[in-house]
């Protein structure tokens, strides 16, 4: 008898677990509440509780049941095949869903749907399959953001025509743009590793409301991943090893992150290592595109060498590694503390457009060596977070961040003894109080303050190779120069009907400047630069749905960006044939939007999007002549150059319209497709105007997307249009190097396209792998304004386990 009880207990246990199921998101995991679970003829009904649990002992083990939520695909299944499937049932997202949540626009969870602002958002899931080599590539894989390469370690964005300093990057809530990001292209994005990428949420237009200066053309968040707590007493732990492999420029990329969980408390450690090799180009295009030579240094002498494989782009590779930890403390349900370290740093790596510049006599090249050191980036940021009603607010964070930055910049002209090098450190600290109040009525408010100081640290020196002798020459910036702002905000959301949401803010900001310039080695004019600047900004909007199927969206905005260090403060910053000059005496640049959208939803077989928008933009901070100690010209490095300053010399308007379609021709077969267009010009002071130069040509993208539970499997078109010499901007018609030539021996930037395959299979639900051929054809092709050419014919392998 005592050998018979625990044998029956044991049965017994089994039944009862059998008929307790647990369902779960096919692509995160995650459990999903609120399903509901019947059969055919709706007798017997139950609901998932909050952890996804449903007990199926009211239905017999062969009866149907059918499991449906609003925000997933129906599934149909019985007790005895999802106890085959160890008591977990896996539900697929449906594509379209109006219900989603943004966090952007106010930093606190908003629906998507109320909101009037063109927002795009890329989950983890998407990012996985489309398994990007860095950030910058994630964003290009949306088909709604332009990329620009200067170097295979590279990524400038462009939306809406403006591009760097114009557009805001921002992780976790915390703002990365700095007082030394430049008009020029910028790669800092990649310092974001995509493996820990919980969603990117993109806002299209000016963002300065809730983010402030630089917030003009658009703005980029990334929020990573979190630590996940445990549902039980017991310690949880969960993780995730990936590898990555790509052909055209043999790189191999390996991650693995942990999570340790308890109720209260939660650690996520994550780590990724990159090995990037030289880029090999595509088979058919311009031949000029080719890298036919590039500079050996024997000794004391540098050569011009005949490149053996001219499609190989020496050199591009580099190495990067990215480290995060996160640690999570939550002690009751209204209060949460979560800290977040991030660390990126990258070998150095070549800028290879300015390597590929003839010399002055085009019978050679210009520069023996022009490479960035270590790119670093380290982000601390702590956050307090408390739900529940206050007497002035239902919820409010905390946060207070460090960033610190490292760049250097190293260059030297062939056969020149002197290298030129000058390094920059950045300390940034950041705070903020941002609170939600839902108390009144129809009224929601957002609102709070910021404050960010940054200082500047900068230094040059020259090293001779010969004599391996090193000396001070000028820095960069103003060594211990600082930037910062201080500012308030009020976002408010009124729902006036159940099918109108009007949406406005209002913010001012306070940006102070302060910096001194060294005389050692030029004879400045000025001795300081003391900007102490002002700027209201603010957005009104609506979301209407006058039927259930269709919405329309109105917004009007402003956006703002007040001059920083590298505006004013930037010394002898040098171009082919130019050579740019501080300029003290400079006020913030504004932009003026207006944007209209419309998304019509067809029987949920059918969803068009549409945006058409203006921006015009005032007293532009644009790069024009200048004189420096009344000469228009000077001799820098041995070299008779243009000077050029940054100043408020300009207007501009940049204009376009953004479509988008989805169309489901079946439960497992979809197409999308996506389409850019963008004009722009600046204006002149004298009344002329010319192209503007971040605006891209026209692209899109084109995606025939098949999937089951296991398998999805993506053949796509990208494309882009031609810039032709007419419409190539001034800036860029000066960088002959990089374009293709036209009948007429003008450089233009051609159109082109891509064919490319993209899949991923789960073998098990811990299992994926995926694998994608991009380029198929082997077009060789530079988009547009970059230096290194796009990547030929490239296979991408990828191995995915999790637990």
């Amino acid at each position: 008898m005592n050998k018979i009880l625990p044998i029956l207990f044991f049965m017994v246990f089994q039944v009862l677990s059998a008929q307790q199921i647990k369902i779960l998101d096919a692509d995160t995991g995650d459990p999903i509440s609120n399903v509901a679970i019947y059969n055919l003829d709706r007798s017997k009904t139950i609901i998932s509780d909050i952890d996804g649990m449903a007990d199926l002992s009211l239905f017999s083990p062969t009866e149907r049941i059918m499991f449906k939520h609003l925000s997933y695909q129906i599934r149909r299944s019985s007790r005895s095949q999802i106890w085959k499937q160890n008591n977990r049932l896996y539900m697929l997202m449906k594509a379209e869903q109006l219900d989603e949540v943004v966090m952007s626009v106010s930093k606190w969870e908003q629906q998507k749907k109320d909101v009037p602002n063109k927002i795009e958002v890329v989950g983890a899931k998407e990012v996985r399959f489309t398994n990007p080599q860095t950030s910058a590539d994630l964003l290009a894989n949306t088909g709604k953001v332009f990329v620009q390469k200067s170097q295979l370690g590279g990524g400038s964005p462009m939306i809406r025509g403006f591009a760097t300093n114009r557009l805001l990057i921002s992780v976790d809530g915390v703002r990365m743009n700095n007082a030394i990001f430049r008009g020029g292209n910028l790669q800092n994005v990649i310092s974001i590793d995509p493996f820990t990428i919980k969603n990117t949420e993109i806002i299209f237009g000016p963002g300065s409301v809730i983010y402030g200066s630089d917030a003009m053309g658009g703005v980029m968040n990334f929020y990573t991943q979190n630590p996940q707590l445990a549902t039980t007493d017991s310690l949880e732990i969960s993780g995730e090893a990936a590898y990555r492999f790509s052909s055209a420029n043999m790189e191999n990329t390996v991650h693995a992150d942990i999570n340790l969980a308890k109720k209260k408390w939660g650690f996520l450690t994550s780590a990724t290592y990159n090995n990037f090799g030289d880029l090999v180009m595509g088979k058919h295009g311009p031949q000029s595109y080719l890298r036919n030579y590039y500079v050996e240094s024997r000794g004391e002498e540098d050569y011009k060498v005949l490149n053996e494989n001219p499609r190989k782009q020496l050199p591009t590779g580099y190495d990067q590694i990215n480290l995060m930890q996160k640690v999570l403390f939550s002690p009751n349900n209204n209060w949460s503390y979560n800290l977040g370290l991030h660390y990126s740093e990258t070998t150095d790596y070549s800028r290879y457009d300015r390597l590929i510049r003839p010399n002055s006599q085009n019978n050679g090249l210009r520069s023996a060596e022009w490479f960035y050191g270590p790119q670093k980036w380290l982000l601390g940021n702590l956050q307090a977070k408390q739900r529940g009603r206050g007497i002035f607010y239902d919820g409010l964070k905390i946060t207070a961040a460090y960033q610190f930055f490292e760049e250097s910049r190293n260059d030297r002209g062939f056969n020149d003894a002197i290298r030129y090098t000058t390094q920059e450190k950045v300390d940034a600290i950041s705070t903020n109080i941002d609170f939600e109040n839902k108390r009144i009525g129809n009224l929601r408010l957002y609102y709070g303050g910021e404050y960010v100081y940054n200082k500047i640290g900068s230094i040059g020196s020259e090293l001779n190779i010969i004599t391996n002798e090193t000396s001070e020459s000028a820095t960069r910036y103003p060594d211990g120069s600082t930037w910062q702002t201080l500012a308030g905000y009020m976002n408010a959301e009124y729902k006036a009907k159940p099918n109108f949401t009007l949406l406005s803010g209002l913010r001012y900001s306070h940006v102070w400047i302060d910096a001194i310039f060294d005389k050692t080695f030029y004879p400045f004019p000025f001795d300081d630069a003391n900007l102490n600047n002002g700027a209201l900004t603010g957005s009104v909007g609506f979301s209407w749905f006058p039927k259930t199927d269709l919405q329309i969206t109105l917004n009007g905005s402003t956006g703002f960006r007040a001059p920083n260090i590298n505006d004013v403060g930037k010394i002898f910053d040098s171009e082919p044939g130019a050579v740019v000059v501080p300029n003290p005496d400079l006020e913030p640049e504004y932009a003026y939007n207006i944007e209209l959208g419309a998304h019509k939803n067809f029987n949920d077989k059918l969803m068009l999007r549409g945006a058409a928008y203006y921006t015009y933009l005032v007293d532009a901070l644009v790069r024009r002549e200048f004189q420096f100690g009344g000469q228009s010209q000077i001799d820098y490095k041995g070299e008779l150059s243009q000077v050029l300053a940054i100043q408020n010399a300009a207007k501009a308007y940049v204009y376009g319209l953004e479509v988008g379609l989805e169309a489901f021709l079946a439960n497992n077969f979809s197409i999308v497709s996506n389409l850019t267009l963008t004009e722009g010009l600046e204006e002149e002071e004298d009344g002329s105007d010319s192209p503007g130069r971040h605006v891209a040509p026209a692209f899109g993208d084109f995606h025939l997307i098949w999937k089951n539970q296991r398998l999805k499997a993506d053949v796509f078109l990208n494309y882009n249009g031609r810039i032709s010499y007419d419409n190539l901007a001034a800036s860029e018609r000066s960088k002959e190097y990089i374009y293709a030539v036209d009948h007429e021996g003008n450089p233009y930037s051609p159109s082109w396209h891509t064919l490319n395959f993209r899949s991923q299979y789960a073998f098990t639900q811990e299992l994926k792998a995926s694998m994608s051929v991009e380029n198929i054809t082997g077009q060789r092709y530079r988009p547009y304004s970059s230096g290194v050419v796009a990547a030929g014919t490239n296979l991408v392998l990828g191995l995915g386990y999790s637990f």
